[in-house]
């Protein structure tokens, strides 16, 4: 007998928050429930953070209940308060055009057909025609003020100052919960952890309108080690949109989790059974050095993103950038994403190797680079280079323009030759 969905969110961590989750437990042992979870288009992607909820809904599909993925064409017009101030405000025409690309995004990742088929739904589609006082009415005469400056996230702003759209943001995702409600029959609304007071605001709107009790259920914060917040990199945010990131730097992303974290993100980000993510842990435990858990990892998340294809070209980039591979059979988009990736820069025809290490950020100064040259840890498309004056042309130059420098074993960037 397979675990229940439940008890496999709670051996992957995944339930951070739950309003009762034996209550939840009997209503879907009853029959399978209808759930949403939401995405405001504030950006032109999602990021791993929204990849988290994304799965988390595609879990509960495979355990037979029926989501709905709402994208807020209006509450993305309003943005969701934040700790460090006033978001600004994007365009109408902006937020519409964020709603096409993030329901294709979130479309890929669930199933259509089926008697728990998912549904894509847009909360303008309700809230446009609704009038003020309808609203006002209707949805905020069930909100006390007072526990609204209770929440947290205002009372951190209520010195800095916080405008009345974004302190009525709760208002309209709870809405969102009582129509979806009363539409579709949606017991279960799930989020992120920074969503609890949205989530159980829109619970609590469907007891004091309609009398009924339904759910909400909320992932943890995922985080690094240190405890900040995991989805930030030096050149930003993980996103999903392969045009925002390559394919390769997402799998980068992955191979770079630390080692006290992986088996975390392992259970959470992917659907390996929880027993052979145990096993692969007590592996890595062994031999760390060896970073299986962390290539696993990698591998997984990047096919389900972008696809086995680009899993693969992302593979053979990292093994030919580190000597283990031919870096001639890369195709030049992979090869590309890879060294920019890298912080390979334009250098002119006449650029030595010296003045190419420095430029990639792979030596400090001309003596650096050419102590590297000299020592023999110096490499140009993994050959060593006795030649610190050496310009690059002819075949050097990789589909027509790249060079892949190395210094020692580990540092690895290039340039292309313009």
């Amino acid at each position: 007998m397979t675990n229940h969905v439940i008890d496999d969110l709670q051996a992957r961590g995944l339930i951070a928050h739950s309003t009762d989750l034996d209550a939840l437990r009997a209503e879907m042992d009853a029959g399978p429930i209808t759930y949403y979870v939401g995405f405001d288009p504030t950006a032109p992607s999602l990021h791993v953070g929204n990849l988290l909820q994304i799965l988390t809904a595609r879990r509960l599909q495979l355990a037979g209940h029926r989501p709905l993925l709402l994208v807020g064409g209006s509450t993305g017009l309003i943005g969701d308060p934040k700790q460090s101030g006033e978001r600004v405000m994007n365009s109408k025409e902006t937020v519409a055009e964020w709603v096409d690309r993030i329901r294709a995004q979130v479309s890929r990742f669930v199933e259509f057909g089926g008697d728990n088929g998912a549904t894509v739904v847009n909360n303008l589609d309700w809230t446009q025609p609704m009038s003020v006082v309808d609203f006002l009415r209707d949805i905020g005469k069930h909100f006390p003020v007072n526990r609204m400056l209770a929440r947290d996230v205002v009372a951190s702003r209520l010195e800095s100052g916080i405008s009345y759209t974004e302190f009525s943001y709760i208002l309209l995702q709870s809405m969102d919960y009582l129509e979806l409600h009363r539409r579709h029959g949606v017991v279960l609304q799930t989020g992120g952890s920074d969503q609890w007071g949205n989530l159980t605001g829109g619970v609590e709107l469907i007891r004091r309108a309609d009398g009924d009790k339904v759910h909400a259920l909320a992932t943890p914060l995922i985080t690094k080690a240190d405890g900040t917040k995991f989805g930030k990199t030096e050149s930003g945010t993980i996103w999903l949109d392969p045009e925002l990131m390559s394919p390769y730097a997402f799998y980068q992303s992955w191979i770079q989790a630390e080692d006290s974290k992986v088996g975390e993100y392992l259970k959470q980000f992917t659907f390996l059974p929880v027993e052979e993510v145990d096993a692969l842990m007590a592996e890595h435990e062994q031999r760390p050095g060896a970073r299986a858990a962390q290539r696993r990892l990698a591998a997984e998340l990047t096919t389900l993103v972008h696809g086995e294809s680009e899993t693969q070209a992302a593979e053979l980039a990292s093994g030919a950038l580190f000597g283990r591979g031919e870096l001639r059979d890369l195709p030049e988009s992979t090869l590309a994403a890879a060294l920019r990736e890298a912080g390979a820069v334009d250098v002119s025809p006449d650029t030595t190797l010296v003045d190419a290490l420095i430029a990639s950020g792979l030596a400090e100064s001309k003596s650096a680079a050419r102590r590297a040259v000299a020592d023999g840890g110096a490499y140009v498309n993994n050959e060593r280079a006795d030649d610190p004056d050496q310009t690059f042309s002819g075949d050097q130059l990789l589909h027509g323009g790249w060079v892949v420098l190395r210094k020692g074993k580990r540092s690895v960037s290039g340039v292309r030759v313009v």
